[in-house]
C-alpha cells in the first residue's frame, strides 16, 4: 500500500469513504522501517497507536488532520513515550504531550513514532547522535542536515505527511532545504514549547515539515495558539501585507559569505524570478546577529537548560554536543548584558530594513557537505550552516524554507522566506504565490 504524501491527499481517502484509513497508514506508517536512514529512536507499535485509533473512532472530530498519522522529534513530549533529546542517559517518560502535540492529537492526528535528532538540538548536520548519523533522503553521502534530521527525512521517505521538529538555529529549516521540504518556523512563542527539551529555552520555537505550503498552513492553525502554562508563550496579533505586491529583500549574491559557486549560481536564479523589482539590502546587521547565537552568551543558554546533568553524566554526551555545550558555562553576566544591548541595536537596524520590503529571501544554506566533510571537521561545516538562519529567533522574525531548485550536480538547494513576528500566514500565503500553489 502506498501512504498519501500530503494532508490534502488524506482528506480525498476520507471523503472517498475509507473507514479503515486511519488504522492502515498508521499502522503501515509505524511498522516501515527506513533504517538505512536512521530515522527512529523509537517507533510505536500497533498496540501503542491502537487507543489513538480507538479514540478517533468514538468521535466525530471533524478536522483536515484526523486519522493523519505524524512524527515527533525526540526532545518533544509525548505522554507514554521516553523522551531522549538524542541522549539515551537522559531518557523520561512523560505523563502528557507537550502542549503542541496535544493539539494535534486532538484534532485527529495520529502519533507513530519519536525520531532521531543532532543530541540535545545542538547543531545543523543531522550527525551528532548515539542513535547514527541521519542519512539524507535524496543522497545517501550527504548530510541530511540538524538537529531534527530524522522528522524531515520521514516526511521525504514518505513515512508521514508531516512531522514536528524544533528550531533555534535552523533546525526545522537546514533539514527542509536539504530534503527538499517545506520547513514553517512561527513566531516565536505562537506555538507552545511546553513539554518540549529546552536548547534555548528564550529562542526555541517547535516546527513542522511538510511537502506543502498548505499543510504546513493546515498544522499552524492547529498547533498554534497563546498557552497559559507556559511562561514564554505569547498572544500573537497577526498582521498582513499585499501578498500579490509583496516588496521582496535580498542580499547580493555575489557577496553572499561560506557559499559555494553552486549554491551561490542557484540564488541569483531564484532572486532573477523574484517578481517585481526585489531590493538589496546590507547583510551585515543580519549576519552580526546571527553570529550573537554561537559567539555570544546564548550558548550560555545551553548549558543551563542541561549543564547540571553534563555536570552529572559527562560521558553521556556526544563528544562533540559535550564540547560546545561545555562552553556556555564561562559565560558572565556582564557578557549577557553586553550582547544584548548590541542584539537590541542590530534590531533597530534591520526594523528599518524591513520598512522597504515586506519578505527577505535568502539561501536556507550556505552548501550541503558529505557526511565524510563532517565527520572530518565536526565544527566549523556547522557553524558554516548556520550563516542565515541564527538570526532569525534572536531579531524575531517567523520564517518557512521551501525547495528552490538542484545543482547542476543534481544537490537540492532551497531558500528561506522571513518576516517579522506575526506575519506568519501573510508569509505563507507570500510563498505559497512564489512556489505556485493554490492555499485556501
Amino acid at each position: 500500500m502506498t501512504l498519501p504524501s500530503t494532508i490534502a491527499e488524506f482528506r480525498e481517502a476520507y471523503e472517498a469513504r475509507r473507514p479503515d484509513l486511519a488504522a492502515e497508514f498508521a499502522e503501515l506508517a509505524g511498522q516501515r522501517e527506513p533504517d538505512d536512514h536512521r530515522v527512529w529512536i523509537r517507533r510505536l507499535g500497533p498496540r501503542e497507536i491502537a487507543p489513538y485509533l480507538e479514540r478517533l473512532a468514538e468521535t466525530d472530530t471533524v478536522s483536515p488532520l484526523r486519522g493523519v498519522p505524524f512524527a515527533i522529534k525526540d526532545n518533544i513530549d509525548l505522554a507514554g513515550v521516553p523522551t531522549t533529546a538524542g541522549c539515551p542517559d537522559y531518557a523520561s517518560t512523560p505523563i502528557r504531550s507537550a502542549t503542541v502535540v496535544e493539539r494535534l492529537i486532538a484534532a485527529g492526528a495520529i502519533p507513530v513514532g519519536k525520531t532521531n535528532m543532532d543530541q540535545f538540538a545542538t547543531g545543523l548536520v543531522g550527525t551528532r547522535s548515539p542513535y547514527g548519523a541521519v542519512v539524507n533522503a535524496l543522497h545517501p553521502d550527504y548530510i541530511s542536515g540538524g538537529s531534527s534530521s530524522g522528522s524531515a527525512v520521514a516526511v521525504k521517505l514518505g513515512v508521514v505527511p508531516f512531522a514536528l521538529g524544533t528550531d533555534t538555529a535552523g533546525s526545522g529549516r537546514v533539514p527542509a532545504a536539504f530534503n527538499e521540504l517545506v520547513g514553517f518556523k512561527p513566531t516565536r512563542g505562537w506555538w507552545s514549547t511546553r513539554g518540549v527539551v529546552p536548547a534555548c529555552r528564550t529562542l526555541d520555537c517547535v516546527s513542522v515539515f511538510t511537502h506543502s505550503i498548505g499543510d504546513a498552513r493546515t498544522v499552524a492553525r492547529i498547533a498554534g495558539g497563546f498557552d497559559e502554562a507556559e511562561p514564554y508563550a505569547r498572544r500573537i496579533e497577526f498582521r498582513d501585507f499585499n501578498v500579490y505586491a509583496a516588496r521582496y529583500g535580498v542580499l547580493d549574491p555575489d557577496e553572499l559569505p561560506h557559499v559555494d559557486e553552486c549554491y551561490r549560481a542557484c540564488y541569483a536564479d531564484f532572486v532573477d524570478g523574484l517578481p517585481g523589482e526585489p531590493i538589496r539590502l546590507d547583510p551585515a546587521p543580519f549576519l552580526e546577529a546571527a553570529a550573537l547565537l554561537y559567539d555570544g552568551p546564548w550558548l550560555a543558554e545551553r548549558y543551563a537548560a542541561v549543564g547540571c546533568f553534563l555536570e552529572q553524566h559527562p560521558e553521556a554526551l556526544h563528544p562533540v554536543t559535550r564540547r560546545i555545550i561545555v562552553g556556555g558555562n564561562g559565560l558572565s553576566a556582564v557578557d549577557c548584558f553586553r550582547a544584548q544591548y548590541r542584539l537590541a541595536a542590530l534590531k533597530r537596524e534591520t526594523e528599518r530594513a524591513f520598512r522597504g520590503i515586506d519578505v527577505l529571501a535568502l539561501p536556507t544554506a550556505p552548501r550541503i557537505y558529505t557526511l565524510t566533510e563532517v565527520e572530518a571537521e565536526p565544527f566549523g561545516p556547522n557553524a558554516r550552516l548556520g550563516t542565515f538562519t541564527n538570526f532569525v529567533n534572536l531579531l524575531d522574525f517567523c520564517a518557512v524554507a521551501v525547495p528552490a531548485g538542484r545543482t547542476p550536480a543534481g544537490l537540492p538547494f532551497g531558500v528561506t522566506l522571513m518576516s517579522p513576528a506575526g506575519f506568519d500566514f501573510a508569509l505563507l500565503n507570500a510563498a505559497a504565490r512564489l512556489v505556485g500553489e493554490v492555499v485556501d
